[in-house]
């Protein structure tokens, strides 16, 4: 079974729960906070991903309307 991707709102939301969770902390376990840093790699490359998805969908939503300027 194939895992749903998740949404930009909702990596947005999971990246931003990693910051808090460095910023909760005085000391950081190092084990962890690599842990969370790796997780946060994969959702910025993710991120990153969506963005330029939801870039192209604009510039066809352009295309469409036969205006460049929009």
């Amino acid at each position: 079974m194939k895992k749903d991707k998740k949404n930009l709102s909702e990596s947005l939301k999971d990246l931003d729960e990693i910051v808090d969770w460095f910023e909760e902390r005085d000391e950081v376990d190092v084990e962890g906070g690599l842990k969370k840093v790796k997780i946060g790699v994969k959702l910025v490359s993710e991120i990153k991903k969506q963005l330029k998805d939801v870039e192209n969908e604009f510039e066809e939503a352009k295309k469409e309307l036969g205006d460049g300027n929009l």
